[in-house]
């Protein structure tokens, strides 16, 4: 018999039982559940709603379900529609009547609201530690290649030279705000909802401060209506996963551009690379390849809910179900890319022969020439002109700036002298680059240092 059967001459049909049951998505939420129902019914007890014994059996009793659910030695049904009531279905057959006294001043819908928020709240805590994770792989490699001189671009185009430990560190910076926004999720994500029933609350004289402590909220729901039709606190989530995703891919691009034979920056591990069924020479990126396809997955999710809940009317509505595939889908794909990109990226060998030689390709240290006619007194404009030419002549005659003679070069100014061939010098343009942000491995050592210390208040709460 359904739970709210009382309402109805006629059973539901398989067809209804089917469409509208959920336990095949948010069965994950049996531990929140039951975290939830325990703070609920200590909470009914401590109120003289139910007495003490009544509560000690019945927190015994869901102890009890979730050592068997752990084992594996229970399953749900799809009549009981959901996991808050395959639970409580659970619990009756194993107290008796008693376990009907659980659901005392408390709904479906805000029971649902709490469990989503305790279930993010524990995959948050597991996905910021692997995202820190992949911060403390960007700094160990940032400290590796500290010295390790390639090509920066714009337009996909050779443009300056930098260092591969500020080109790590640009990514350091990036998944630094990921951090920063999933800290901040999580801000809002605590709301403790229990207490605001289907929507108007209860006549009952619940103590919802006393739940919020004993599931370690931070504050209760201001609102019995927000508290169960909002789902921003998971948009929210999403939000960030999409931007994290994004910046993952874009990571992945340009590791699977650097593992081609045209740039040759770096070989990716055999661990974490596959072969060709027909083409026994191919080595593919197929992890990089899958962080960056499933990148769209996420912004998928994200579109769900936003759709989902854009023409919502207050309170709940059955729509709301659909919250949880697309939430959990997001959760699954985030911790997957993180877990196999990290020790992709560790495992991976960069080229640092190739990645200079490539440096003193395209004129990157064209801009270094126009820098030093402006040092000697040339206005900018001018000093862009005359390295243009400069530029112009050296691919007509298939030269390199640095390869030209000084006789050479004063065609084009004579402003220019013996010294040039320093400020050409592809280490000395990087080293030259050493304020605050920049690419010289002076700057990038100060920038370390300060990630470092970043990372020590991550760990230890200083930043939070």
């Amino acid at each position: 018999m359904k739970l709210w059967s009382g309402r109805f001459t006629k059973e539901t049909d398989k067809l209804t039982e089917d469409f509208n049951a959920s336990i095949a998505i948010d069965s994950r939420m049996f531990r929140q559940d039951i975290q939830g129902s325990i703070a609920h019914a200590s909470m009914l007890a401590r109120q003289g709603i139910i007495t003490p014994a009544e509560r000690d059996l019945i927190v015994s009793g869901l102890e009890e379900i979730k050592v068997e659910l752990e084992a594996g030695q229970l399953e749900f049904t799809v009549e009981a529609e959901d996991v808050h009531m395959n639970i409580e279905t659970l619990l009756t057959l194993k107290i008796g009547g008693l376990g009907k006294k659980l659901h005392t001043a408390r709904s479906r819908n805000d029971q649902v609201a709490l469990d989503v928020r305790l279930y993010l709240r524990d995959e948050i805590t597991e996905i910021r530690g692997l995202l820190l994770t992949l911060e403390e792989a960007l700094l160990k490699l940032a400290h590796e290649h500290l010295e390790t001189i390639m090509p920066g671009y714009t337009h996909m185009q050779k443009a300056q030279p930098i260092t591969l430990a500020h080109h790590l560190m640009a990514y350091f910076e990036m998944f630094r705000r990921d951090v920063g926004r999933l800290d901040d999720c999580q801000k809002r994500l605590l709301s403790m909802p229990l207490g605001s029933g289907a929507l108007a609350a209860t006549g009952f004289p619940l103590d919802r401060e006393f739940v919020r402590e004993q599931l370690d909220f931070n504050e209760i729901t201001r609102n019995s209506l927000d508290g169960v039709s909002d789902r921003d606190f998971a948009i929210e989530f999403c939000s960030f996963a999409s931007l994290m995703m994004m910046h993952l891919s874009r990571f992945s691009e340009e590791l699977i551009l650097w593992s081609t034979a045209e740039f040759s920056f770096l070989d990716f591990d055999d661990g974490f690379s596959t072969g060709s069924s027909i083409m026994p020479q191919k080595k593919n990126p197929d992890i990089a390849e899958l962080v960056r396809g499933k990148t769209g997955r996420v912004y998928g999710d994200l579109l769900t809910l936003l759709t989902l809940m854009k023409s919502l009317p207050l309170a709940y509505n059955k729509d709301m179900q659909e919250d949880k595939e697309a939430l959990f889908d997001a959760v699954d794909t985030v911790k997957k890319c993180l877990l196999v990109f990290t020790p992709m990226l560790l495992t991976s060998k960069f080229n640092k022969n190739q990645m200079s030689e490539s440096a003193r390709g395209s004129f990157t240290n064209a801009t270094d020439l126009a820098d030093y006619l402006v040092l000697k007194g040339l206005p900018f404009r001018d000093a862009h002109e005359v390295v243009g030419k400069t530029v112009l002549y050296c691919i007509d005659n298939q030269q390199a700036l640095e390869e030209m003679s000084l006789e050479q070069l004063q065609q084009f100014s004579n402003l220019i002298e013996d010294d040039v061939y320093k400020c050409l010098d592809i280490r000395e343009c990087v080293a030259r680059r050493k304020i605050p942000g920049g690419p010289a491995p002076e700057a990038v050592r100060k920038a370390l240092e300060e990630a470092g210390e970043w990372m020590e208040g991550m760990t230890d709460g200083t930043y939070k």
